[in-house]
């Protein structure tokens, strides 16, 4: 993978070449304007990343809730799309953006002295998510979701990450993501979102963080949840 500073430099090369590239068309055209030459595209700060990624996790949740009504109420659970969305979070969620709070953001928060207890609190339940969501995998299966033991065992595993995760993306989206955006230096911020994009690419291919919803989106379709209106009350 390239280092932050050369992935920093090939967009500034690819910045000023657009910007270039823009000049000579306006002076070779002559009623081209300024405004119809396309801006590039402004980078996505390292916070807001995060805190979109949480988007994806709150909907896996909502797949959860819906998946422990079927399975008390014996309504139809197609095990795929269980596990699918158990392996969202673990390949997205816990190995992809929780090891970035991990190794960027607990770590300059500590340094500084900044939220030191909470830190702590959240990479424990980093630890504790990753155990349950094994034990989901587990039992996201026909023959597992049948079993009355490995059932109960799969709900109060959903039960609790749901339980754990809620709050604790809340307090990050509120208090850690905003504290370690304070203490960060400008320049080495705006590096830090180019070093995510770029892993993000790396592992999850061109369509990153959209295609990972996409894949999100369609187990909510398989499961009926994926329409907005059906979560409106009727008062």
């Amino acid at each position: 993978m390239a280092s932050a500073d050369s992935a920093g430099e090939r967009r500034r090369l690819l910045r000023l070449s657009a910007a270039a590239a823009g000049s000579v068309l306006i002076s070779s055209a002559g009623a081209r304007t300024p405004a119809a030459v396309a801006a590039p595209a402004e980078e996505v700060p390292p916070t807001e990343d995060l805190m979109r990624e949480h988007g994806v996790l709150k909907r896996v949740l909502l797949i959860y809730q819906e998946a422990e009504r079927r399975l008390r109420n014996g309504t139809r659970l197609p095990p795929e799309a269980l596990h699918d969305s158990a392996d969202v979070i673990r390949t997205f969620i816990e190995g992809y953006h929780e090891r970035l709070e991990e190794r960027f953001v607990f770590p300059r928060l500590r340094k500084a002295g900044k939220l030191v207890d909470t830190v702590k609190v959240l990479a424990t339940q980093h630890d504790k998510g990753r155990i349950l969501t094994r034990r989901i995998l587990a039992g996201a299966t026909a023959q597992g979701l049948a079993d009355a033991r490995t059932r109960d065992r799969v709900i109060d595993a959903m039960r609790s990450f749901d339980r754990m995760y809620s709050p604790h993306e809340a307090r990050e989206d509120t208090v850690v993501f905003p504290t370690f955006r304070d203490i960060m230096p400008a320049r080495e911020f705006a590096e830090m979102g180019e070093r995510f994009e770029d892993e993000e690419h790396r592992r999850f291919g061109a369509a990153g963080f959209t295609g990972v919803v996409d894949r999100v989106a369609g187990i909510e379709k398989e499961l009926g949840i994926y329409d907005l209106s059906k979560f409106t009350p009727h008062v």
